[in-house]
């Protein structure tokens, strides 16, 4: 049970830290649209600042439950989720290159784990 937590806690994790990704697009978009003049531009750079500092901190609590191969393996699945996020906030679409290539981070994923 407690295994199974720690692992939550490290998707968990991985899952803040791939809004950072999301922030960074959307002040990019507001770039775009307003250049430095859009008040959004500084709202969404603010809140990439503050996710990656909260995602600093809570990652340096987490990676002391888990060997560093492991921890580093698991956190590629931010790809997985910067995909999601890619489709689901800004309506991107998703490739069969995209698809496979997130099929063979997952592979690698599981084949660490696999020897955990």
């Amino acid at each position: 049970m407690e295994k199974a937590k720690n692992y939550l806690l490290l998707h968990l994790n991985i899952l803040l830290f791939s809004f950072t990704g999301v922030f960074s697009k959307a002040a990019s978009v507001q770039f775009n649209r307003h250049g430095l003049k859009g008040i959004m531009l500084y709202v969404f750079v603010m809140l990439m600042f503050l996710n990656c500092f909260i995602y600093a901190l809570a990652w340096q609590k987490v990676i002391k439950r888990f060997d560093l191969n492991v921890a580093y393996a698991n956190k590629t699945v931010y790809l997985i989720w910067s995909q999601i996020w890619a489709v689901v906030i800004f309506h991107e679409n998703l490739s069969l290159r995209n698809i496979i290539g997130l099929l063979v981070v997952f592979t690698g994923v599981m084949v660490v784990q696999r020897y955990e």
